[in-house]
């Protein structure tokens, strides 16, 4: 089984919580890790996981992964288009092809909305098949870094997505778990 884990991030924190999701995925699939930039096609993919951080209360925009590049001590991880763009441009490989969202969000202050949200919606009109509602990732501060026990619970919901992939595999083709 194969999965692709596409993710958008400015200040990398982002980018650790796909690695850990990655790594949830990998004792059950073979996982692709690719920075949304460079993400092309889903051929041979079981489940597509897409993420990015949250930024002024949704996906992010070019105005505000500009904002994200001013503010960033060193380059930022995804430079021109990110999950927003790439969604418009993607198309699912199979119709009902399984799909999950993930975000990272400031953990204090709170503030309203999700990125993860926003990609759970847009997977779903696409014809992906959303295995999961969208899962939100903690982040100390704007830029960082992950708060305690994320990265843990990020690896543990990659393992949970691979396992209900793989019984969804399982009963699509008749065989028992």
């Amino acid at each position: 089984m194969q999965a692709l884990v596409v993710y958008e991030s400015m200040f990398g924190t982002t980018r650790d919580v796909a690695r850990a999701i990655g790594n949830g995925l990998f004792p059950v699939m073979d996982v692709d890790l690719v920075e949304v930039g460079t993400a092309t096609c889903l051929v041979d993919t079981d489940l597509l996981v897409v993420g990015g951080p949250t930024h002024a209360f949704g996906m992010s925009r070019s105005s505000t992964r500009q904002d994200a590049a001013r503010q960033a001590a060193h380059a930022t991880v995804s430079v021109d288009d990110g999950v927003r763009e790439w969604l418009e441009r993607v198309l699912p490989a199979v119709p009902g092809l399984a799909a999950a969202a993930f975000d990272t969000r400031v953990a204090s202050p709170r503030v309203p909305g999700s990125a993860a949200k926003a990609i759970h919606r847009r997977l779903r009109r696409l014809g992906f098949e959303p295995v999961v509602p969208a899962e939100s990732f903690w982040v100390d501060g704007t830029q960082g870094p992950l708060a305690s026990g994320e990265a843990e619970r990020a690896r543990e919901w990659g393992a949970h997505l691979a396992d209900l992939v793989a019984h969804r595999a399982h009963r699509t083709h008749g065989m028992s778990v």
